[in-house]
């Protein structure tokens, strides 16, 4: 259940309350893709960097190590080990990427494993059940997402088969909920706005999908190579259209100025793998802009990471340290750094949530929307 506690201008303050615990939104998701943030950081870390919801992927776990190992393990929160609110990508996603390798149809999508090359085939109902079987907090409904940009004949149909591909995941989500041995009978659906940068397509598909009552509402086939400009449009567009009373999530965005802006356009969740992946190559986020550890200049740099920052890392090591870890190649400087950008973008969130709470958050905007996407 959302409650939509306050709002400045379209942007909204509100709690997302779940079987396993409350959300304050805005929120970041962070994303564990095969159930762990890659970087080396585990269940015990997420609490230590103040994460709210993990984000698993359906494809890559029912590929390895299988959905029903995990059922049979007691669901996805017992296997890692995270007890509060997980959402589960459907793997709509994962088959767009595997283009080269799908064949699309009505009933699903037959497509070959990135993993071994086995035949898979995925539709509405056997992504339902397999997110069943990981027992997470919410499920993403089937989608096809299509590339921009997107001849508008295929967006329209593609857009057609999505809606009836949502009807199919909540009647076999209802179906799988009721049986006496699934392991979250309170698991919640979302459906997935699609329409490429086609504002009429959008805004048809948003009054379509939300005539269902689904638990929650994503905004889908965005950041994937359009300019900003489009995607704020899109958002723009979409949002008037949107049920004031239901969660709204934008997925795989983005930096931190795209997630100011998309907050101010009335988004309340967001996901992205860039601020651990960049992490992971040394690119970090601060107050001041994004700063790469890899440059001579941070050498003798005996400062942290980020002066305004609390995090574990920042409290302790320097960056003349963490440079050194990566020409080691030390392990180390991966999981200090993805610690880091995943703290920043958690303490982002909180800072965003406490201007909305104070009626500043047009200031807060204005002020590190571009600052913090600057590359220093």
């Amino acid at each position: 259940m959302y409650r939509l506690l306050k709002t400045e201008g379209a942007a909204r303050r509100g709690e997302f309350v779940t079987v396993h615990g409350t959300v304050q939104t805005p929120a970041f998701m962070n994303v564990a893709t095969c159930g762990a943030i890659k970087g080396a950081l585990s269940s015990t870390d997420l609490e230590t960097i103040n994460c709210q919801v993990m984000l698993s992927n359906t494809y890559h776990l029912h590929v390895r190590p299988g959905d029903k190992l995990i059922k049979e393990l007691g669901g996805l929160h017992k296997f890692t080990g995270w007890s509060g609110p997980i959402l589960t990508d459907s793997g709509g996603f994962q088959v767009f990427s595997l283009a080269s390798l799908r064949k699309i149809k009505e009933e699903g999508v037959s497509f070959q494993s990135h993993v071994d090359g086995r035949h898979i085939f995925m539709g509405p109902e056997e992504s339902m059940q397999i997110q069943s079987n990981l027992g997470s907090t919410i499920a993403m409904a089937f989608d096809e997402c299509v590339e921009n940009p997107a001849e508008y004949a295929y967006a329209m149909s593609s857009c057609e088969r999505t809606v009836r591909w949502l009807e199919r995941c909540k009647a076999e989500m209802e179906r799988l909920n009721s049986l006496p041995d699934t392991v979250n009978k309170n698991q919640l659906l979302f459906g997935i706005n699609q329409g490429c940068t086609y504002e009429d397509l959008r805004i048809e598909n948003m009054k379509q999908i939300a005539a269902l009552n689904l638990d929650g509402y994503a905004i889908g086939g965005l950041a994937v190579g359009e300019p900003k400009e489009d995607m704020y449009r899109i958002i723009s567009a979409v949002e008037p259209y949107m049920p004031q009373d239901k969660i709204r999530y934008l997925m795989g965005v983005g930096t931190p100025g795209n997630i100011l802006e998309a907050v101010s356009r009335g988004v309340d969740l967001f996901d992205c793998v860039m601020p651990s992946r960049n992490a992971r190559h040394g690119h970090l986020f601060t107050k001041s802009g994004i700063i790469n550890l890899n440059n001579n200049k941070y050498e003798k740099d005996d400062s942290p990471v980020d002066k305004e920052c609390g995090c574990p890392v920042c409290r302790k090591f320097s960056r003349a340290y963490i440079r050194h870890l990566f020409k080691a190649k030390e392990m180390l400087a991966m999981r200090l750094c993805v610690m880091h950008n995943l703290y920043f973008y958690n303490n982002l969130m909180q800072e965003i949530r406490d201007s909305l709470d104070s009626g500043t958050f047009a200031e807060y905007r204005d002020r590190y929307v571009d600052l913090l996407d600057t590359r220093i």
